[in-house]
Parts: C-alpha cells; structure tokens; sequence
C-alpha cells in the first residue's frame, strides 16, 4: 500500500490543498519498505488528484482538506484520513501501529469525529470547501 502525506517543515501540512510536498511511503504489513518525496503538481482540484494517482497514492494522511477536494480523491478510490497534525514520522508510525486517531494526532476541535461532521460545519465556506 502506499500512503501520501503532504508535508511542512517534516510536520504534516495543515492545508492539503496548499501542500507543495508529498511523502510517498510503501508499507507492506505495517512495515515501511520505501519512501521518497515529490514536489505535488497542479494547482486545481482535478490537477491535485491526478498527480496523487500517478504517483501510485492509495491512503492520504492530511490536515485540512477542502470537502470538493476530498470528495474527489474518494471517488477515485483514494481513501483521506483528514484533519491530522504532528511531526510526520510520529503520524506515520502511528498510522502503522494502528494509534493514529489519538487526540495529539487530530487538529484542534477535531475530537474524532470531523471527518463525519464535514458537511455541517459553521459556515460552510469558511475553510474553502463547497457549501
């Protein structure tokens, strides 16, 4: 499998759709047997998934995620674990031990249960996503 982690100064980056670094890991058992770092292409949503598929990305770690952006990347069968924070070797072994919805890994406000509530935040625009 491998998994994408948009990154920030070796932290994840808080807004994916901003990302311009992507940490490609390839895990075989929860084991990692290799990882490399690409620049992410594209500026538009469509441009941002493309790029994820050609680069093999099956899971996505993020911080933020616009709810179109998201939407998009699941229909085309990559699975978002959005609204993480943390040094991304902390979230990546995490994620690898099974541990990665601990508090410390979820944004603030984020008490578990964002990625369910996505559709009814406060001001449905507020954070880039679609109303």
């Amino acid at each position: 499998m491998r998994v994408g982690i948009p990154i920030w100064q070796e932290r994840i980056s808080p807004v994916f759709d901003t990302a311009r670094r992507l940490l490609l890991v390839d895990l075989q058992g929860g084991q990692e047997q290799a990882r490399g770092e690409v620049l992410l292409g594209g500026e538009t949503w469509p441009e941002r998934a493309r790029c994820l598929r050609e680069h093999g990305v099956e899971v996505l770690l993020c911080g933020a995620v616009s709810r179109p952006l998201c939407e998009l990347l699941q229909a085309q069968g990559i699975r978002v674990v959005p609204f993480l924070r943390g040094e991304m070797e902390a979230v990546l072994a995490a994620y690898c031990s099974g541990r990665f919805a601990e508090a410390r890994f979820r944004m603030p406000g984020c008490r578990g249960r964002c990625a369910r509530r996505r559709g009814r935040q406060r001001g449905g625009n507020s954070r880039g996503g679609a109303s």
